[in-house]
């Protein structure tokens, strides 16, 4: 039963609901099929009339070109000219508590989310070479310390691996592992990014304390935080990416997963560097990294007489003559 015509439902049968793919719909006043609603609806998309087999038989090709496409999207989504940061310490928070069991997000919230990790370090250190990421779990109300800060993706992937032979299990704890990442973060150098990427699939956060002191904590050592959800909005965790990132929107920094595309394009948001903001004080100001002089080395003239040797086998005498530098001349 109905109480107006942009509440109809179509009847689908099971056959067509298993050869469908639901996805966002992604444009405004166009109607979604299958619901009726406009604008920002749900469209059913059929996946496999879009793949194209390649020359060698297999759809390879097929599937490089989606991945480059979308990484060039990432790209060329924001073409505003702004100062990013190039030195970046990453942090992951991982949620491996019992809500991350749900198979909401197939095959499983826990599964899906170390293997879209996976690929986000890849990513990470593809965009961002001399970077370094390291990744925390909350776990039994505790945080457990997965893998330390480094730049290299090999050893994360590995310790990944190891994570899932075990089972997501307790309550997570969302002030250990952010005391745990300022801890970690508190000797990075002042002219590196510090921020912290935490995955959350629970709607509550077992805390021995204070979570608001905290937060003010990571204000204070100028750590931002960014929030992926995978079950719904969660207020103490607006309250930390509001706190933490003053100057840009919540909408930014807090989604929620929609669906399994949705929640790789929300982790893959995260490869590109922050933007920096301008120092406020003296301090800041001389905190800030000085310019290095590179380039190629250039020939130095002497004003004076110097010793140097004239000819291949000749000896050692002394030259009067001042040696002027040519327009066009090589640089030794």
């Amino acid at each position: 039963m109905v109480n107006s015509d942009d509440d109809y439902v179509q009847d689908i049968s099971d056959e067509e609901v298993e050869a469908h793919q639901v996805t966002r719909g992604a444009g405004e006043g166009s109607t979604a099929r299958g619901t009726g609603r406009k604008g920002g609806g749900w469209e059913v998309t059929r996946t496999w009339e879009n793949v194209v087999e390649g020359a060698d038989g297999t759809i390879n090709s097929t599937v490089e070109g989606l991945l480059e496409a979308d990484k060039r999207k990432r790209l060329l989504k924001d073409t505003t000219p702004l100062q990013r940061g190039i030195i970046r310490h990453l942090l992951i928070v991982l949620d491996l508590s019992d809500a991350m069991a749900e198979k909401d997000l197939r095959p499983t919230r826990y599964l899906l989310t170390l293997r879209y990790v996976q690929e986000f370090i890849n990513e990470y250190f593809e965009q961002n070479p001399i970077s370094q990421l390291g990744i925390i779990g909350m776990r039994d109300g505790l945080a457990l310390r997965v893998s330390d800060i480094s730049g290299n993706p090999s050893d994360h992937v590995s310790k990944l691996q190891e994570l899932r032979k075990d089972e997501p299990k307790g309550q997570p704890s969302l002030q250990n592992a952010l005391e745990m990442a300022r801890a970690a973060l508190f000797h990075a150098p002042t002219h590196t990014t510090r921020e912290v990427l935490v995955i959350f699939g629970s709607l509550l956060s077992s805390d021995p304390g204070d979570i608001h002191t905290t937060i003010s904590a990571l204000v204070n050592a100028k750590i931002t935080v960014s929030v992926v959800g995978l079950a719904a909005q969660v207020a103490i965790c607006n309250t930390l990416v509001t706190r933490t990132n003053p100057s840009i929107s919540s909408t930014e920094t807090y989604s929620v997963a929609l669906n399994e595309q949705h929640f790789r394009d929300l982790l893959m948001r995260a490869t590109v560097p922050p933007t920096t903001t301008q120092a406020k004080d003296a301090e800041e100001e001389a905190s800030k990294s000085s310019l290095l002089m590179m380039g190629f080395p250039s020939r130095i003239v002497d004003q004076a007489p110097t010793l140097r040797e004239v000819g291949s086998g000749g000896p050692a005498q002394w030259d009067d003559s001042v040696d002027e530098p040519r327009e066009g001349q090589e640089t030794a």
